[in-house]
């Protein structure tokens, strides 16, 4: 979700950005071959930001050499004579004067590190003249403002575009309709509907793209950010490392607090403040806490009910730590012992995704650990009697085993071959709700079990097995005291 809370003057007005088949032209200052004047803007109450104003409370945020190398990388992707545009999240609002808590859209932070909304990224895959110098990208932000500022806190602002995010060109996007660029250009990409919304930028951008018969390359555009997101760095591996760490954490502390006649709720604050106890900025998306008839429920948000005695509770939850989420599943019996009914289906999951993970190599395709995972649930469950034909297996197991992971829980890929160097999940499930057609002894056992994978050159890494997913492990920590019971004694 989004956002800060005050939301910038609507300065756009007409976007005057005009292409031709062949020619766009996009700003004065940005002349191929020709060194246009600066355009020179002075907004009322503007700042300088300087390197000692540049207060960073977390050390190891990616660096702006990361984002730069990730420009490049996309740079080398793009067909000669090309540009790529990339618009920033917007401010969504929530309800009458509060903002949702913004939250940048994943490819725009991926290429340059700025967290704001009311921005634009260029990049061009050929040097052009920028304001008499030779450059290929242009960063489009809000100017800094000490109105604004004094509400909301400061903003990075066009020099610190420059000192911190290392952009050679920055302008104020207040001066976006004010450009032209002549340049012979080729091939437009950009994404055509962006999820986090459309700001008046956009909206005018495509329009003008429209009236000139223009189709951005959204297609290829997306192919080239899966290509390069599927594959991390050793920089994003260590933040990935961090969530996946905290994630365990809260997990393993909600094993240790559950107790019945604790609501889902209850589980969910002890994860999530684990998650913020570990510096983790947020949730990768919203935490799911399902007991009994709701641990049947895949994408099971409410978290309202009061757990009892009898009730399997399914935790599948990820901390999300600058920008990188984890996405890790436990299921653990409210009790804290697991019975021969819950015993037996959770076995057969956990076998399940013990063949998932085998198949996590190097040059698999990315089904290899779906298929895998099906085919130990479909004889399983032939051999318990839960279905009586092989087909019915997708009663019982209907979504797949596993999702690429990074900056979205969903995370951008080509889903062809595994690579190294990517992560996946791995988490196969059975669900088996009230009146399913079957003995009702099994009836209301929903069980996940989930781990995130880092594909290498040789076996599977899993990232997540910091937190037990054995039986005897599970029912071993659940015995331990957690200090959030002693709080509620």
């Amino acid at each position: 979700m989004v956002n800060i809370s005050y939301r910038t003057p609507k300065f756009f007005g007409v976007f005057l950005f005009l292409i031709f088949p062949v020619v766009v032209f996009f700003s004065p200052l940005l002349r191929r071959g020709s060194g246009g004047e600066a355009l020179a803007q002075e907004l009322p109450g503007k700042i300088t930001i300087k390197s000692e104003d540049v207060s960073e409370y977390d050390t190891d945020l990616l660096s702006k050499e990361f984002h730069s190398g990730r420009r490049d990388a996309l740079r080398k992707l793009m067909a000669d004579s090309s540009v790529a545009v990339f618009f920033s999240s917007t401010i969504k609002n929530r309800a009458n004067d509060v903002d949702y808590e913004f939250h940048q859209d994943p490819n725009f932070y991926y290429l340059t590190g700025l967290n704001e909304p009311e921005a634009v990224l260029i990049v061009f895959k050929n040097d052009i003249q920028i304001d008499g110098a030779t450059g290929n990208e242009i960063l489009f932000l809000q100017d800094r403002d000490t109105k604004t500022e004094r509400w909301t806190g400061k903003l990075l602002g066009t020099d610190g575009a420059k000192e911190v995010l290392g952009f050679q060109f920055s302008f104020p996007s207040s001066t976006f309709p004010e450009f032209n660029l002549d340049s012979a250009l080729k091939k437009v990409y950009s994404f055509k509907e962006e999820k986090q919304g459309v700001n008046d930028m956009q909206k005018q951008f495509y329009r003008k793209l429209s009236e000139k018969s223009i189709t951005p390359d959204s297609y290829t555009m997306r192919d080239m950010t899966a290509r390069l997101r599927e594959i991390k760095t050793k920089e994003e591996l260590l933040l990935m490392r961090k969530a996946i760490n905290a994630t365990c954490d809260g997990i393993k502390e909600a094993m240790k607090a559950l107790e019945p006649g604790m609501g889902e709720f209850d589980v969910e604050a002890i994860v999530e403040y684990v998650f913020k106890s570990k510096g983790a900025e947020d949730v990768g998306y919203p935490s799911i806490l399902g007991g009994g008839e709701n641990s049947c429920i895949l994408h099971y948000e409410t978290n309202r009910k009061k757990l009892v005695s009898k009730d399997m509770l399914v935790c599948d939850v990820g901390a999300e730590y600058h920008g990188y989420t984890a996405d890790v599943t436990r299921t653990i019996p409210t009790n804290g012992k697991f019975s021969a009914e819950q015993k037996a289906i959770y076995n057969i999951v956990l076998e399940a995704q013990i063949a998932g993970i085998a198949k996590c190599k190097h040059g698999e395709y990315f089904r290899a650990p779906h298929n895998a995972a099906m085919e130990v649930i479909q004889k399983k469950l032939l051999e318990l009697g839960v279905i009586k034909t092989p087909s019915e297996v997708m009663k019982y197991f209907f979504h797949g085993t596993s999702h690429y992971l990074g900056l979205d829980v969903h995370d951008e890929g080509t889903y062809g071959k595994l690579q190294p160097n990517s992560v996946i999940t791995v988490e196969p499930g059975i669900y088996v709700p009230a009146g399913s057609d079957c003995d009702p002894k099994w009836w209301n056992i929903g069980i996940r079990i989930e781990d995130d994978v880092l594909i290498t050159e040789t076996i599977p890494e899993v990232l997540s097995a910091c937190v037990p997913k054995n039986i005897e492990e599970i029912e071993a920590l659940m015995k331990k005291e957690s200090l959030f019971n002693l709080l509620k004694k």
